[in-house]
């Protein structure tokens, strides 16, 4: 079900850092760093090496919504959610398509939550 979680932070690198170095001995490292238009966006991995952790800037002052990724068993099931979004009359932050800044297969859509978090259903889709 959890596909992954994104904290803002006030130093992502700090924190990347700090959790690389005290979850070492569960096999956490970093896997990913990207520049954003928002700024340093760092992925950390377990010993799959997926991102499931991600670390990025506060949006603003004391506004530190949390972004959380469910999967979706198929691009269709994140239509389908995007369709109850919508119809629930929440804020789509982005539409559903593929963003291969991530890569490749991957197909998202993000929304708001009641409490303004941003949420997101993703479907991977990886060659092989």
């Amino acid at each position: 079900m959890l596909d992954h979680l994104s904290l803002q932070v006030a130093d992502v690198d700090v924190a990347a850092s700090f959790y690389t170095r005290v979850f070492a001995p569960c096999g956490v490292r970093e896997a990913m760093r990207m520049h954003h238009p928002e700024g340093l966006v760092i992925g950390l991995s377990g010993p799959d090496g997926f991102p499931k952790l991600w670390f990025g800037p506060m949006e603003g002052p004391g506004n530190r919504p949390v972004h959380l990724a469910l999967t979706a068993p198929s691009r269709a099931a994140v239509d389908e959610v995007y369709a109850a979004a919508t119809a629930s009359g929440t804020e789509i932050l982005h539409e559903p398509r593929l963003r291969p800044e991530y890569h490749a297969g991957y197909y998202g859509v993000f929304f708001r939550d009641p409490d303004g978090n941003n949420v997101e259903a993703v479907h991977h889709t990886f060659p092989g």
